[in-house]
This record gives structure tokens, sequence and C-alpha cells, in this order.
């Protein structure tokens, strides 16, 4: 009878066990959050992570709700919302940097893309004022403009913007504006179009890795691309990289640093609900892992390499995810991840 009985349970799992493994994949170890904001009103779409000059654990997670309603909300890092700009026109995409002189005084600034009004607006940090905005792609039917991503160059300190829209042509479908002061307040000025575009779907997420000088894009239903962030350097392609690696759009990019020169570059597999990594140093090697993660089509992401306390000593990762949230995790669990697969 106790064999029988055993038989009976060793059954028992085996089904059970079959039946969560179903269409799973890779989520049956895919990655928990540590934190889970609070919800917005509308649609999540991109965060951006600033990081307290003197106090890491004061630091605050800033993100877009997209509508045309929608706001720029800020959050702790364990995902409270602390702050918020409301009644923005279906705001898309939002990056930070540190730095800018302005009424001679340095700050910190955020800067996202209005779509319905076809500006990007800028806001200084952690206060979230208003300090400045511009009008992008003027003179084009082609506007709506949705990925940004700011570049401070380090040896010049200058600091750009580069944006991208909802659709546009190949070979100018990203400006890239250089911010400057104007009576008190920060505007944009030209400075170069460019920008392959392989003409499938669109191109929103944008990120620059000021260190090595490169802009990254996501040209969603085709591959990765390369360019100096630097417009001096001029408008040649450097790399295209990922292609064949997504289930569907290739969305959110996010660069961790491991040191001056290597690190990761993660890219979101929006509908495998996984994030590709590739190398910082050598993005041509192609894909070194893949992380399943419990994000539903993430869009945005962004991540720091930053000591922000006991909780998170190697940083944290932040995507959004449907739902109305944006998930806080780890880094170390993403790096465990990674470092399994080597």
């Amino acid at each position: 009878m106790k064999i029988l009985k055993n038989i009976a349970y060793l059954s028992l799992v085996i089904i059970l066990a079959s039946c969560s493994s179903v269409g799973s994949g890779l989520n049956n170890d895919k990655l928990k959050p540590i934190y889970i904001t609070e919800k917005v009103n509308f649609d999540t779409d991109d965060p951006a992570i600033w990081i307290h000059p003197t106090d890491a654990s004061k630091s605050i997670i800033i993100g877009t709700d997209k509508d045309t309603n929608g706001g720029l909300f800020a959050f702790d890092i364990t995902g409270k919302i602390v702050n918020k700009v409301p009644n923005l026109k279906r705001p898309n995409n939002v990056d930070l940097r540190y730095g800018f002189v302005l009424n001679g005084q340095n700050i910190d600034i955020a800067a996202l893309t209005e779509r319905e009004t076809n500006k990007v607006k800028l806001y200084s940090l952690p206060e979230l004022k208003e300090v400045g905005e511009f009008s992008v792609f003027d003179g084009e039917q082609q506007r709506s403009p949705m990925g940004i991503s700011l570049y401070k160059n380090p040896e010049t300190q200058e600091i750009y913007a580069i944006v991208g829209r909802k659709t546009g042509p190949s070979g100018s479908y990203l400006w890239q504006y250089k911010l400057v002061e104007k009576e008190g307040k920060i505007t944009g000025e030209l400075v170069r179009k460019f920008g392959n575009f392989n003409g499938g779907k669109e191109i929103e997420s944008i990120a620059v890795d000021d260190a090595l000088g490169y802009i990254y894009y996501s040209d969603e239903g085709f591959a990765v691309h390369q360019y100096y962030a630097d417009p001096n350097k001029g408008n040649d392609e450097l790399l295209l990289f990922g292609k064949g690696d997504f289930k569907e759009d290739i969305e959110g990019i996010s660069i961790y640093p491991t040191s001056e020169k290597t690190g990761y570059i993660l890219v979101s597999n929006q509908q495998a609900n996984t994030f590709n990594v590739y190398l910082r140093e050598n993005p041509a090697k192609g894909r070194i892992a893949e992380i399943p993660v419990s994000t539903l089509e993430s869009d945005g992401s962004d991540v720091s390499a930053v000591n922000l306390n006991a909780q998170f000593p190697k940083g944290i990762f932040v995507a959004m995810t449907n739902g109305k949230v944006f998930h806080i995790y780890d880094w170390r669990d993403l790096e465990a991840k990674i470092n399994s697969t080597k």
C-alpha cells in the first residue's frame, strides 16, 4: 500500500510539473522585482534614474505616464510616488543628465518628449520644476516626437538631446539638438539629422553611452543601430546588431557599466518578456545572455550601477510593464543570470 501511495504521489507531482511548464519556456525562472511602483493614472512608458549627489538612498526614479492627460512621475527607490508633473500632452520617453549651467548655476535636468505638442520639455531635478522647452522636427510633416536620449560630451561638457519620432525618413529619422540657455531658460539648437531606418515599424528607444561616445537606437522590427554621439564625428553608421535575436519588437535599451569601458547593453525583447544582453565593449559579438523577467511587454527601461543602499549595493534595473507601474530589480539578480551563461 505504501508503494502504491508513493507511486500515486509521484504521478501527481509529474502531472503538476508538466502542467506548470506548458508554454512557460524561459519564464520558468523569470526574475521577480524587489519593488513595484505605485500606479500612475494611465500608461507607464519610460523611466530614468536620478542619483542623489550626497545620499544615494535618496535617489529617485522618474517615469512618464503616456496619455493626452498624462504626466511625469517621481518615485523613491521603493516605488512610492513622491512628486509629479500633471497635464502633459502624451509624454513619451524621458532621459536625464547632470550639470547643465543655467543662470550661472549647475542643475541636473530631465528631458521628455511631448508628442501632441511636438515639443521637448525640460525639468530641474529633483524638484521637477520646468526650466525650458523647444519644438522639434520643425518644417516636417512627420513629427510626433517619441524617443529621446541626452548626451553629455565628456570633453566639452556640452549636453545634447537626440530625438526620434513616430515615423520618419531613413537617413534623417533622428534629429540632434544642442541644449543652450536663452533668456534664462533651456532651449535646443538643431545640429544634425541622421539615422537609418529599415522602414518596417518605428524607432522609439534611444540610449547614449557618454563615456564611449556612442548612440544606440532600436529599429523595432529589425535591429539595433550604433552611431557616434558627437555630431562632429559624422553620420556614418558604425554597427548593426541584434538582427534575428528578438521575437518581435525591439524596445528599451539600457547600459550598465562594469568599468570605464566595459559592461552590458540590455535590450527589451518585448513580446518574449525578456531582455537580451550584449557586451558594451563589443556588441558585435552578439547576444551573450537572455534574461527572463516579470515585466509584460516592457517598453522603456533604465539601469544604474551606483550603490544605493545595503539592499541595492550594485544598483537597480527599472523597467516599464503593463499595469500602470514600473518594476524595480536588484542588479545582482540580473548579474547572476548573465554569469550563469558564461
